[in-house]
């Protein structure tokens, strides 16, 4: 019996996979945010895409690439409807691909922590972020998992907006490309051994 339904649900639906997950890195499309701290969490999904040998490509809403990691898909995108419009591209792939919420990490710049630093919460106010408070409007939800890698404050008062926008400086690509190995570890750990030990193990750092 049991048999049975399960082939004739799998045969009308498509039910969501566990193994599969839905990585979103948080950034600007525009050439001019190349290589800015907002555009972080782009930084992140290529380099994950590099070390998994996948490549993006133009889609809906995003560029997107799907690889496999120890059993895992990985669906990478990185939205192309601007910062502050993320949660629309989200939402539209999490349905797609039949991602379970559990299974979403975004990956997104945050000037509230030090530079380099990281910070994984499976849920959270989106402090001011406007790529989080749209994902949260469009999920309607602020319980999804987040990365949060820090690019510092060092900015005076006034000045936010130029430094979030701004290139990183020479100090600061100096250690960049570890910090960016160690967000990508830490991608892969979050889905291979789950939120817990990942936090356990990244948010020391």
């Amino acid at each position: 019996m049991w048999n049975w339904l399960k082939s004739l649900l799998s045969s009308t639906e498509e039910l969501e996979d566990p193994m599969k997950y839905l990585i979103v890195g948080l950034g600007n499309m525009h050439p001019d945010y190349d290589g800015t701290r907002h555009n972080v969490g782009f930084e992140v999904l290529d380099l994950l895409a590099q070390e998994l040998d996948a490549s993006f490509k133009n889609d809906q809403l995003g560029d997107v690439a799907e690889a496999k990691y120890k059993g895992r898909t990985l669906v990478l995108l990185k939205p192309s409807t601007y910062m502050n419009r993320s949660g629309k591209a989200v939402r539209f792939w999490m349905q797609k691909k039949k991602i379970m919420p559990d299974n979403l990490l975004v990956v997104v710049d945050d000037k509230n922590i030090p530079f380099g630093s990281l910070r994984l919460k499976g849920k959270g106010s989106d402090g001011g972020h406007n790529g989080l408070k749209d994902i949260q409007a469009q999920l309607n939800t602020a319980t999804y998992p987040r990365l949060r890698f820090g690019i510092g404050s060092d900015f005076h008062t006034g000045k936010q907006v130029d430094f979030v926008l701004g290139k990183w400086n020479n100090q600061e690509l100096d250690t960049l490309l570890s910090h960016l190995k160690k967000s990508s570890e830490a991608v892969k750990s979050f889905c291979t051994i789950g939120m817990k030990f990942t936090m356990e193990k990244f948010n020391r750092s």
